[in-house]
């Protein structure tokens, strides 16, 4: 098979650059700084642990968490810089763009019945329960995997595969996890995502040869989440529908060609906005033109309330919710970023290594702190892949073991984690109807792919398994 060219040192040094104008010095020092993420952290977890955990309840979580780091930082001018330049990077807004458009599509699905219309062919083909549970994952898988966006796989894949899943007796919880498991599977493998470029990238390797050597990790992990679906996925009754509710429903079916066109654009290396919207115009178009949704349902003026309703405007508040805590989170841990925290951690740790396991064990080490700092799996990764390269090849580490070393674990604790954005978004798409809203520590806790690759690096790090092999 021939190999692509490395990619060589592209991606540079560590950072986002959202710190220009200077390093954040805090009262207190390294303490100082890490406060405010430590205030954010035990709020989300009061919050999860007591029945509120979702967006909304973190927002006053998060303004408490960027008020003391105010009141901590020794430039108040400087910070508050910060964390408006860490709002306004254009992934932010790429996100914040992406979950109105998603609110919007998931509105027009629902009202367009192409949920019944599922639901009903599924139940008369007897895919119901933990059946559907793993379908669900490979579907998840298979997109994630084409498209590189795992974000996009949830936009797409939950608001279709959630609802109808639950309606033929499916595990609520484990049913969002194997979508989100999903997704995980291929943010990890896929050439074309953003972690497997950063990740070849910062290790000089060649993308062909980090894919096929990631297979090794990523297939077992997903063997044991499918067994763990499969023994999980059931809840209660699994009643499936009868002939006559499959068919009234049957008509919904050809709107499946709205998330086919996106995918088929994301396929094509067009923006995630371009599919969004392109799927939000064949949606409705073939949702007014079946007469599947009424013209009115589309946009409608609500004279008591002095106020415009219908199925754009109430998708669009759908996301709302998931956009206000990406916009203060954002600021929060550019803040972070800008006070050399992960430079520190870096610059205690190097001379530590002795050894290629404790090269291994550090890398791991290092990657996993960069992910819980910045919740971001591409903004770690960038930050410490020099030093994982340098540990590495100083050990004589393969540049494909120092990628996996990197994106295997980068793409596990955004998904598992209930602050991080994967696990926030997943639990939002659930909202807005009379379905179970799963909560973003629910949804991680579920993600079986995820925990299994967790435990598949440390396994691998702990016994050398892979460590000799290029390939």
């Amino acid at each position: 098979m021939t190999r692509t060219q490395p990619i060589g040192d592209r991606a540079g040094s560590a950072g986002t650059g959202v710190g220009a104008g200077g390093r954040l010095h805090f009262h207190g020092g390294a303490l100082g700084a890490l406060a405010p993420f430590a205030l954010f952290l035990t709020g989300v977890a009061w919050l999860s642990f007591s029945g509120a955990p979702d967006e909304r309840g973190f927002w006053p979580v998060l303004l408490a968490a960027i008020t003391l780091g105010l009141g901590l930082t020794r430039d108040r001018h400087h910070y508050c810089e910060t964390l408006i330049r860490g709002m306004s990077q254009p992934i932010v807004l790429l996100m914040i763009m992406a979950w109105l458009l998603a609110g919007v599509f998931a509105a027009l699905i629902r009202a367009s019945g192409l949920i019944d219309a599922l639901t009903g062919l599924a139940g008369s083909l007897g895919v119901v329960g933990s059946g559907f549970v793993i379908v669900a994952f490979l579907i998840a898988c298979v997109v994630a995997s084409a498209t590189g966006t795992s974000l996009g796989t949830l936009i797409l894949c939950t608001p279709l595969l959630y609802p109808a899943g639950v309606a033929l007796g499916a595990s609520p919880p484990v049913l969002l996890g194997a979508i989100l498991g999903g997704a995980t599977f291929g943010d990890n493998v896929s050439p074309v995502s953003d972690t497997t470029i950063a990740s070849a990238a910062t290790q000089g390797a060649d993308l062909g040869g980090v894919v096929r050597s990631r297979l090794r990790y990523a297939l077992p992990a997903a063997a044991l989440a499918l067994v763990a679906y499969g023994v999980l996925g059931t809840h209660g009754a699994t009643a499936t529908p009868g002939a006559e509710a499959v068919t009234g429903s049957l008509g919904s079916l050809p709107m499946l060609i709205a998330p086919a066109v996106v995918i088929f654009l994301l396929l094509r290396r067009c923006h995630l906005i371009e599919g969004l919207l392109a799927g939000i115009v064949t949606a409705t178009l073939m949702g007014l033109g079946l007469g599947l949704i009424p013209p009115a349902q589309i946009l409608y003026i609500d004279a008591e309330r002095f106020s415009a309703r219908g199925l754009l405007v109430e998708g669009m508040e759908r996301g709302l919710g998931v956009s206000i805590f990406t916009l203060l989170l954002m600021g929060l841990v550019a803040a972070l970023e800008t006070s050399g925290i992960l430079g520190r951690i870096l610059d205690a740790v190097r001379a530590r290594t002795t050894n290629p396991r404790g090269a291994e064990v550090w890398s791991f080490a290092t990657v996993s702190a960069a992910v819980l700092l910045t919740t971001h799996s591409t903004v770690a990764i960038l930050a410490v892949g020099p030093f994982v390269r340098q540990v590495g090849e100083r050990f004589g580490l393969s540049p494909y073991r120092r990628a996996n070393l990197l994106d295997v674990t980068a793409c596990t604790y955004p998904f598992l984690l209930p602050y991080c954005i994967p696990t926030i978004l997943a639990s939002s798409l659930t909202a807005g109807s009379e379905l179970p809203r799963i909560s973003p520590l629910a949804a991680g806790m579920y993600n079986f792919h995820s925990w299994a690759l967790l435990v598949i690096i440390v396994t691998a790090i702990l016994t050398g398994y892979g460590r000799d092999r290029t390939l």
